[in-house]
């Protein structure tokens, strides 16, 4: 389960209850912190947390302003400076060095565009999405435009929008130009011009839980569909063996299907799902890589030594040269990091790790290693 979807589930449990909510959201930080913008929150009146803004250290300080927000039915911005080391408030020390600002907002149960229902709009429908928010407006103009407000823009081109109308438009153009650059990851805060006023918005893509297509219903497949399931990714488990591939061996893939090899050739497209090939079989193993020859595959794991691979590749060429050449850039084998790994959870960790990297394009080095930003890109117009 994602952590959208938790979040997701403890609302809908506190508005059957009738409990009161807030949502806190990480809306900007400047140097180092825990969590970066997106990361959010659910508060219930009672003090009830879901999910998580930080490591630890803000949630306390940041559940009480937000039963305020909820008492005074207002959302409020609070920026709490880490790099303050006499600042004993939250326990932060020199921990974090870095500026966190999040927007608390108490969420109204009858509004259909509050920002967790549009939230449940993006993952009812998954497809990539720009969600901007409004945390920041000069409050001596007298801004129709206000804090919360929110436009949610899919990649279909249909947009979602609560508040002023005045700010749809110039949010709907940044949320489309982050939608355009679509590196997994990217948060963006922008200072925008508005019929309204000036505004500060965070501009966040989302994107839906990664697909991967596991080949194998082996007992080595199991371990791997928990650890990856339990980062929300969706999975779907193909094998021949009727006696193998059930769902009471795999409760959390999302799909798990007997396909006899004859029949792997005849499954729809598999798009851009990633791939995991654990068969042990020659001819299973062979007939998934066809299958994903013409398909938009950006990873494709094989478990088996070297040679293996090599024998698949050298069959491939037979057929087809250059799309043989194409797979041998997307093929991992033996797959995953070099972790020292022996058992089957220790094998299935090192696979969910090397999609992890491929996935965000990271080289799966020692973070102490690496010379630039620990997280992905983002962008603050300060």
């Amino acid at each position: 389960m994602t952590e959208l979807q938790r979040l997701l589930l403890a609302y809908d449990q506190h508005r059957a209850a009738g409990r009161p909510c807030a949502l806190a959201t990480v809306v900007e930080v400047l140097g180092s912190a825990y969590r970066r913008p997106g990361a959010r929150m659910l508060v219930a009146e009672d003090g009830q947390l879901t999910g998580a803004i930080s490591g630890g250290c803000l949630e306390g300080d940041a559940r009480q302003r937000a039963r305020q927000a909820i008492f005074r039915g207002q959302p409020a911005l609070v920026t709490y400076d880490t790099r303050d080391e006499d600042d004993p408030r939250h326990g932060l020390g020199p921990g974090c060095q870095g500026v966190v600002r999040i927007l608390l907002e108490p969420l109204d149960f009858a509004a259909p565009d509050n920002p967790v229902e549009l939230l449940r709009g993006f993952a009812q429908h998954p497809e990539p999405a720009v969600l901007a928010t409004v945390f920041s407006t000069d409050e001596a103009l007298g801004l129709q435009a206000g804090v919360g407000q929110r436009l949610l823009l899919t990649a279909a081109g249909a947009a979602s929008a609560s508040g002023a109308p005045t700010l749809a438009a110039p949010l709907a153009e940044a949320a489309r130009a982050t939608l355009a650059r679509g590196d997994l990851g990217t948060t963006q805060v922008l200072d925008l011009d508005t019929d309204a006023g000036p505004v500060r918005a965070l501009l966040e893509l989302l994107m839906p839980p990664l697909k991967v297509i596991i080949y194998g219903a082996g007992n080595d497949a199991q371990p791997l569909v928990r650890l990856a399931a339990s980062l929300g990714w969706h999975l779907t488990v193909l094998d021949g063996r009727p006696n193998l591939a059930t769902a009471a061996r795999f409760p959390e893939a999302a799909a798990v299907r007997v396909v006899p090899v004859s029949a792997i050739g005849h499954e729809p497209p598999p798009g851009d799902a990633y791939a995991v090939l654990l068969s042990h079989n020659y001819a299973y193993d062979l007939a998934a890589l066809v299958r994903h020859l013409p398909a938009a595959t950006p990873y494709i794991g094989l478990l088996g030594p070297r040679a293996k691979a090599g024998r698949l590749l050298t069959e491939l060429e037979l057929a087809e040269e250059e799309q043989a050449e194409l797979l041998s850039t997307r093929l991992h084998s033996p797959i995953g990091l070099d972790l020292g790994s022996e058992t089957p959870e220790e094998i299935a960790l090192t696979i969910v790790a090397e999609i992890q990297a491929r996935r965000h394009r990271r080289d799966g080095r020692p973070l102490r290693e690496r010379a630039g930003a620990v997280h992905g890109l983002f962008l603050t117009a300060e």
